[in-house]
């Protein structure tokens, strides 16, 4: 849990192979691209492989364009080190940890609480806003110099996981770094349009099919979301509705809790349970029960099941633990 031993890994190591967890989003991508400009301004090389392709609205960022996605054919990527970002177990970054076949050095990086120091080198701050806030303090304990692109990198994903420095892990250090990152002249209103003014319109009517289904549970304390496969099989999603349904959920007053429940498309009964909290219900306990994690505020986790049987058992626990 020691920056000095990450800063040491990195000094130690001349190559690095970066990747993050599945269904990327801002603090993922962000603090990938951001950590290989640092390595790289220290004159080493790096290489960004992660399973899933670039979100929408991130292809601005810059380096994105040059993130491999993972094939089973990959070959020949020489690495010294393996380096996980925002990931809080070792395969939650998907098929590409089969490209560490040579038992290269893994230097775990990360800010959630159910992270479980997989890494030989573990560098774990769940009080820390985000993994963009980790790499940021990485430039500054190495006296790497940070340029526009990297400040760039850095402040969408400081942005997304505070929620527009809304959540409860927006410190005032939090303010400190996204004013230093603010000097390097970044367009805001661009960046926010990006990420969160960008949805198309076949996207938004789908969307507006499921808010009105909304359901409560414990009084009104709780409120869930069912997505089921039907209503998406002919609809090809290009922005994180997911996250957008969680907003509005948490957007209504007097909830505390807020889940949605979706079908995976891919694989039969198999249901992703998505936690969100007003910050009285810690929903990683909740989501540790079903196999999953992540932070006291935001956590997931997967299922296997009935889409019925999954919501009853989910939202029991969650009544229990309420009372």
């Amino acid at each position: 849990m020691s920056l000095k031993k990450a800063v040491a890994c990195i000094k130690r190591n001349k190559s690095f192979l970066i990747t993050a967890h599945t269904n990327l989003e801002g603090d993922a991508l962000g603090s990938e691209l951001a950590f290989c400009r640092l390595v790289n301004k220290l004159g080493k090389r790096a290489i960004i492989v992660n399973e899933d392709s670039v979100p929408y609205g991130y292809d601005f960022m810059p380096g994105a364009d040059d993130i491999i996605k993972y094939k089973y054919n990959i070959k020949n990527i020489k690495f010294d080190c393996f380096v996980i970002l925002d990931c809080s177990g070792l395969k939650r970054c998907g098929e590409v940890y089969r490209l560490n076949k040579d038992q290269k050095t893994i230097l775990n990086i990360d800010h959630h609480i159910s992270n479980d120091n997989f890494g030989d080198v573990n560098w774990v701050e769940p009080h820390f806003s985000s993994t963009c806030e980790m790499v940021y303090r990485l430039y500054k304990k190495l006296h790497v110099c940070l340029d526009r692109d990297s400040a760039l990198c850095l402040y969408a994903g400081i942005l997304t996981d505070t929620g527009s420095f809304r959540y409860s892990n927006t410190s005032s250090f939090v303010h400190k770094i996204a004013s230093e990152l603010l000097r390097f002249n970044l367009d805001v209103p661009l960046i926010y349009k990006n990420i969160y003014g960008n949805i198309p319109l076949e996207d938004m009517r789908l969307l507006t099919k499921i808010l009105p289904k909304m359901q409560f549970r414990a009084a009104g304390r709780v409120v869930w979301f069912a997505v089921p496969r039907n209503l998406m099989r002919d609809h090809e999603i290009s922005f994180d509705m997911t996250e957008n349904i969680l907003s509005f959920g948490r957007a209504v007053k007097g909830v505390e809790v807020t889940v949605v429940f979706k079908e995976n498309l891919g694989i039969k009964n198999e249901i992703r349970v998505n936690f969100r909290s007003q910050g009285k219900v810690d929903v990683n306990s909740i989501a540790k029960l079903f196999g999953g994690g992540g932070h006291r505020t935001a956590s997931a986790c997967t299922m296997h099941g009935r889409l019925d049987e999954v919501k009853n058992m989910v939202l029991n626990k969650i009544e229990q633990i309420l009372k």
